[in-house]
């Protein structure tokens, strides 16, 4: 069997997509839309963009009609065969520890895990049921981002709770997996002898979090049962004090829909800066809390680090992807700077001008910058679990 694979990654707001073709995996076409619901804009790249002729998506749709609007333009480009759609699916719980083909039962596996990632699950279910409804003899994949940190020991997923609850699959999870099974993929490239030593890599984005790797295998990481814990992030809290939540819920008379706002839409950088989510209007800002928001950041990131290091008994390197982390050089600085107690020099040269090396030569610790791709990795587990050829 051959054809193109399309690769959805739907977002809070957003849908990714991309179609590859060959064993090669070459981007023929690529692009994102978003805004979705507040206006919808697209942007799109590859040889094949000439060929993209659909006018703007709807302004007011949702993921779904998107989604519809998107398969409508691909189906209408002359000679592209697609065999096959490969979707990111944020939570599989405990059930789905790699990829799987997407059948009824599937769907239904996956709507119920929807209250532990309701900013996600539910628009890449849209996605899915979207393409079901206009391509029905279209293969589906899910591939899942909590898939990947399934390599970590018991004691790295327990809450201490009692332990019927985890019994009943409250365990912590983490997510991000397939940016981090990318950059695993090109650690040997990168990180020579130390790619399957003692790794952190750091995905620093509008959602942050980090993965410790030992043999490339995640053995632990910050987010949890959902994908509001650990870090800061842009609009997210990160690690709390559960009996902040409580006192919210106790004393001051919030719902648990409005705490949930608040620590998923109104918190992490947005929240303590007054002023932006976005790293590079904070790092541009003369604004005190835009400043004291920076700082809190790089804290929490040395914090987290110093801890995913306790676990992995030592640090050998250290990767710096996605958005804030690909591109901020300051903030990878701070973070940098901070861990000079583990032998870390950074070099500021290599780093301001984006170097895939960032640290110096005499440094004991290795840091680099890694472009990290979802995408690509879907698009790797369609070919293989549908036995495409070339």
């Amino acid at each position: 069997m051959s054809g193109s694979v399309l690769t959805f990654n739907a977002g809070s707001s957003s849908i990714k997509f991309a179609i590859y073709q060959g064993e090669t995996l070459e981007v023929l076409l690529g692009g994102k839309i978003d805004a979705i619901g507040e206006g919808a804009n697209l942007r799109v790249f590859g040889e094949r963009v000439g060929d993209f002729g659909a006018a703007s998506p709807p302004a007011n749709g949702d993921h779904g009609m998107v989604a519809e609007w998107l398969l409508d333009a691909i189906r209408a480009m002359a000679d592209l065969p697609i065999a096959g759609a490969g979707h990111r699916v944020v939570h599989g719980g405990s059930r789905f520890d790699r990829p799987v083909v997407i059948d009824d039962e599937v769907v239904e596996a996956l709507d119920r895990l929807t209250p532990l990632a309701r900013e996600h699950q539910p628009n890449s279910l849209a996605a899915i049921r979207t393409v079901a409804k206009c391509w029905p003899r279209l293969p589906q994949v899910a591939c899942f981002d909590t898939s990947f940190h399934r390599t970590q020991p018991r004691l790295a997923e327990l809450f201490a709770i009692p332990r019927s609850f985890a019994d009943e699959g409250l365990l912590r999870y983490g997510f991000h997996g397939l940016s981090y099974d990318y950059i695993a993929s090109v650690l040997p490239r990168i990180a020579g002898a130390k790619a399957d030593g003692r790794v952190i890599v750091a995905h620093l984005g509008s959602g942050a979090s980090l993965c410790a790797m030992r043999g490339r295998k995640s053995v632990a990481t910050t987010m949890g049962l959902t994908a509001i814990d650990g870090l800061m992030m842009g609009t997210r809290c990160g690690n709390i004090d559960p009996g902040l939540v409580l006192y919210l819920i106790r004393e001051r008379g919030m719902s648990a829909e409005a705490v949930e706002d608040l620590i998923s839409r109104r918190s992490g950088l947005l929240g303590v800066s007054g002023v932006s989510d976005d790293m590079r209007i904070l790092e541009a800002s003369s604004d005190a809390a835009a400043r004291e928001a920076l700082d809190l950041f790089a804290y929490r990131c040395l914090r987290e680090i110093g801890s995913l290091a306790a676990a992995l008994g030592g640090l050998d390197a250290l990767v710096f992807t996605a958005g804030i982390g690909e591109h901020s050089a300051p903030m990878r600085q701070r973070i940098c700077e901070g861990l000079a107690w583990m032998g870390l020099r950074i070099d500021i040269a290599r780093n301001d001008a984006n170097a895939e090396r960032i640290s110096a030569d005499d440094s004991s610790v290795d840091a680099f910058v890694a472009p990290t791709n979802e995408e690509l990795v879907i698009a790797r587990a369609v070919r293989a679990l549908l036995n495409l050829g070339s």
